[in-house]
């Protein structure tokens, strides 16, 4: 089978690792990379050997498949047009940025006959991937997602630069209906929302508790998950993986009641894994792991938590305002 032709567009910090990782695999060929600041483009194709391009019309009919790696407003339009170009595509999370973006994305590469894959790389993640042998039916599942504050990825509010990761994770995890949301959040160095956390429940249930911050002095993220007779501890950076299960039979004389297995688990290279699955389904027709329609839950998931923020800011901006008067 011949190579498969690939482009990306935005080489910046993320665009730059996708570019990486197409020129390394044997299965395509790296075309072009695109980025509408000629330096950030200019220094990735030069590395890479391939064209440096400021307008992706040009590559519209040319390439086989494309990594959407710009701010998430351009997302739409990008994906769209070389859908219709007949490329497949993977395109960075938030998949658009509203929900009407991202159906009519997921109709086009129906119509079309394309891949279009989401890039939630946690999918990705070796402590994900090892855990998922154990993962039954969890009854509640806490996680945090926390980092240090930088003017990249500000283009969306926390819960779509961070905990959407999370939203993506569980949903897939406990594989049922979104009942209710609780969210409270607020800006505290951009114009949007820095911190967050929800409480969501499911209507199997489960009940998840998510916390995602930018304005933290260190980084982490971590996943605990709690089943009837097991707990399930990730380190998703660290990648540990940490099983505690209860005993079967009595225990011995000085024996705990549970069993404690810790596993460090290999560093990995979650991106390429994620792009050797696109092209991997591009060549055999199967599904991707991120789909188009888990893009979209996600979505739905973080827009309603953004919602319920907003509206509890107003609620106590005019408390203030009433306070005062």
């Amino acid at each position: 089978m011949a190579p498969i032709k690939a482009a990306v567009v935005g080489v910046g910090y993320l665009g730059r690792f996708h570019a990486q990782k197409y020129a390394e695999s044997p299965h395509c060929r790296l075309e072009a990379v695109v980025d509408t600041g000629t330096q950030p483009g200019e220094r990735v194709a030069a590395e890479l050997g391939v064209r440096a391009l400021t307008d992706y019309h040009a590559l519209l009919g040319s390439v086989d498949a494309v990594s959407v790696v710009t701010p998430t407003p351009l997302h739409f339009a990008i994906a769209r047009d070389f859908l219709q170009a007949g490329a497949h595509v993977l395109v960075e999370k938030p998949i658009t940025e509203t929900v009407r973006e991202a159906r009519t994305l997921i109709d086009l590469a129906a119509r079309q006959g394309r891949i279009l894959q989401v890039g939630h790389l946690e999918r990705f993640n070796s402590a994900i991937l090892a855990a998922e042998p154990y993962l039954r039916a969890p009854r509640f599942v806490e996680c945090h997602r926390l980092a240090p504050y930088r003017a990249r990825g500000t283009d969306v509010n926390v819960v779509l630069d961070l905990m959407i990761h999370d939203i993506d994770l569980v949903q897939t995890i406990v594989g049922a209906p979104v009942l209710t949301i609780d969210a409270v959040g607020t800006p505290v160095f951009s114009d949007g929302i820095d911190i967050a956390n929800a409480r969501i429940r499911f209507a199997n249930g489960c009940v998840v508790n998510a916390t995602a911050s930018r304005v933290s002095l260190k980084t982490e993220r971590r996943m605990r998950l709690f089943e009837d007779d097991a707990y399930l501890s990730l380190d998703l950076q660290q990648k540990v993986m940490t099983l505690i299960r209860r005993r079967d039979g009595a225990p011995e004389d000085g024996q705990l009641p549970v069993t404690i297995e810790e596993q460090s688990l290999e560093q990995g290279d979650a991106l390429k894994a994620e792009i050797e699955s696109f092209l991997e389904c591009i060549r055999t027709g199967k599904p991707p792991v991120v789909s188009g329609e888990d893009g979209l839950m996600a979505l739905e998931t973080a827009m309603r938590i953004t919602e319920q923020v907003n509206e509890s800011l107003v609620a106590r901006q005019l408390m203030g305002r009433g306070g005062r008067d």
